[in-house]
């Protein structure tokens, strides 16, 4: 009978120290777990920690000029920033060729060409070569950036602010994005426009980033950083209105929105907003002088009448790369 007892008590104790091991293990393989999980969001997040400069990672893709993309770059006597952005960008995986929007009174200086032939060179030497060209303007305006490009290699523009730095995992995936919808835009900054409160049908309020933030919602993507389709270069050369191209010479802005204006006009359809993460490399521009909203809600206003309807079309996606993003 004690022998039973015996090993009955027996029994319960290994049974006891049995489970209390697995129960033990079960913590110690859930800490192994989460730990593991967040030195992979670490090593995920390592490029973002060390800023823009960490693109070197974004795999290799096809050199098809087909398949590619090319930069438009405005500037403007902003040469440090322009180095930054050639060095930067020219790494990017499918860019075929960027072009240097020129507008100053002078021509590049050799010195300066000589510079960011040897950075584009220096990027691009263990792969098809990138083409590098400047478009020189006699009239400062920016209406140039717009300006029809007749040996453009590739269907996808990308037009791009000289001070305005994005990843090239970024700019990689906003080119897929703009390969499956082509006749629309697709970049990184979005605006929005509203019917005026008041009540006023034919007057439209300007709606800058924290208007899109608080509502989710936004009608235009601007070219500072954005994919179009080269046909609207010709378009925008050939067919806007010379009275809306005028006024955007005389008033040194809204480009951007005119441009808007002109896709939406032709698609019927809202552009697409990508989420990437920016990094603005200047301190001036436009945007930062007084009554700048002002000036751009009389431009939507004017640019409703030319056009005779409001052709933007509000929209509430935008696209998020879900391979980067743990939670989304």
């Amino acid at each position: 009978m004690r022998g039973s007892v015996w090993n009955r008590r027996t029994v319960q104790r290994l049974r006891q120290l049995l489970i209390s091991t697995v129960g033990s293990m079960r913590v110690k393989l859930l800490l192994c777990c989460c730990i593991g999980f967040t030195l992979i969001v670490l090593a995920n997040r390592a490029s973002d920690f060390m800023g823009w400069t960490s693109h070197t990672a974004v795999l290799e893709r096809s050199s098809d000029s087909r398949k590619g993309y090319s930069i438009v770059m405005n500037t403007w006597k902003r040469y440090d920033l322009l180095k930054q952005s050639i060095s930067h960008y020219s790494q990017c995986p499918r860019l075929d060729s960027i072009h240097i929007v020129w507008s100053e009174p002078s021509p590049p200086s050799d010195s300066l060409t000589k510079f960011l032939d040897h950075i584009v060179h220096l990027n691009t030497r263990d792969r098809r070569q990138v083409e590098l060209k400047y478009d020189i303007n006699k009239e400062d305006s920016l209406n140039n950036r717009f300006k029809e490009i007749k040996d453009l290699r590739t269907d996808a523009v990308f037009s791009i602010d000289d001070d305005v730095i994005f990843p090239c995992s970024s700019v990689e995936f906003a080119f897929d994005v703009w390969q499956s919808a082509s006749d629309t835009m697709v970049g990184f900054v979005p605006r929005m426009h509203w019917v005026d409160p008041k009540g006023d049908e034919n007057h439209y309020i300007y709606g800058g980033w924290w208007s899109v933030w608080w509502t989710g919602t936004y009608s235009m993507v601007l070219s500072k950083a954005a994919f179009f389709h080269k046909k609207y270069l010709s378009l925008y050369t050939n067919e806007m209105p010379a009275s809306i191209k005028e006024f955007i010479t005389k008033n040194r802005n809204c480009e951007d929105i005119a441009m808007s204006f002109l896709v939406a006009n032709v698609t019927n359809a809202p552009p697409i907003w990508v989420k990437g993460k920016i990094f603005e490399i200047g301190s001036t521009g436009i945007s930062t002088l007084g009554g700048h909203t002002e000036k751009r809600t009389n431009c939507v206003d004017r640019f409703v009448a030319e056009f005779g309807r409001m052709p933007l079309v509000p929209t509430s996606v935008k696209a998020v790369d879900s391979r980067n993003i743990w939670f989304w």
